[in-house]
């Protein structure tokens, strides 16, 4: 797999830590609207262990306008700011404006993280033409920043989401995208109610057998939350349990507010897997 200037073992589990530059996120309450806090976050979550950064300047859930110029000045100087400061880092920006991708590329953006579905067909272009990297997710083509209403699917909803992401990979294959730099995810929540997004997750295996690698963002959802009755800022092990079950089915990145705890489980998720050496061992060696 290779995101922009970073390349990565056919076996790498990777945190890609959640930075926002909204005021009005589901999460944080836009803690990190501003550009020093929001690279004081970035210190932090590599300092914790994360891969990749997600810049995002529009929250996806309904709510204030936020045009293309005021994206673009959100999170062109912070993409600019994290590329210098830090090198060995994957830098992802979330936006499904073609427009954005430009300016973002161009500052040092190594991945253009799609969450609508490829409702701006160009962002493939884009992507192609300063060789990054494009997330492919499924939504079932509603219009970004809309909440699902009465979803359904007219057959299996993993036939679907199949059908979603392998024809927008195929779609950024054919634009130019490197074929090592193309992602699928199966965008947890999103056209989807708790009962599909769950069907994704026990199947999850279905999508890494396509051989794309797999993103899932998980963290804190409401599928997580309507699951055990929790509310946002009580989602974290349920967001956990849920990682472990999608790293053993195989998928690759893990976009996540947590990333110090999201790091634990990959780790010890790839140790049972035979994938890493545990750290130390001295028990009964003595």
């Amino acid at each position: 797999m290779r995101l922009g200037r970073h390349t990565f073992a056919d076996d790498a589990m990777l945190v890609m830590a959640i930075v926002n530059r909204t005021p009005d996120s589901f999460y944080d309450k836009g803690a990190t609207f501003a550009e020093d806090k929001a690279m004081e976050r970035v210190d932090l979550v590599v300092e914790q262990g994360a891969d990749i950064v997600d810049i995002g300047g529009v929250k996806a859930a309904p709510g204030g306008e936020v045009d293309v110029a005021e994206e673009i000045d959100r999170v062109v100087g912070l993409v600019a700011r994290v590329h210098e400061a830090h090198p060995q880092l994957v830098i992802s920006v979330d936006t499904w404006r073609a427009e954005v991708g430009e300016a973002v590329c161009a500052a040092g953006a190594d991945v253009l993280n799609d969450a609508w579905g490829g409702a701006d067909p160009t962002l493939v272009d884009v992507a192609a033409r300063h060789d990054a990297a494009i997330i492919c997710t499924h939504t079932g083509g509603v219009e970004p920043r809309t909440r699902p209403f009465r979803t359904g699917f007219e057959r299996d909803v993993m036939a679907e989401v199949l059908d979603g992401v392998l024809g927008y990979a195929e779609r950024a294959l054919a634009a130019g995208v490197a074929r090592e730099s193309i992602v699928i995810d199966p965008a947890h929540d999103f056209g989807k109610n708790t009962h599909h997004t769950l069907e994704v997750t026990r199947r999850l295996d279905e999508m890494v057998d396509t051989g794309w690698p797999v993103l899932v963002s998980l963290s804190n959802k409401d599928f997580v939350g309507e699951t055990l009755d929790k509310p946002v800022d009580q989602r974290l092990i349920g967001t956990l349990a849920t990682t472990a079950v999608s790293a053993w089915l195989g998928a690759r990145i893990y976009r996540v507010h947590e990333a110090a705890e999201t790091r634990q489980v990959l780790d010890m998720v790839a140790t049972l897997r035979g994938e890493r050496p545990p750290a130390r061992t001295i028990r009964g060696l003595a």
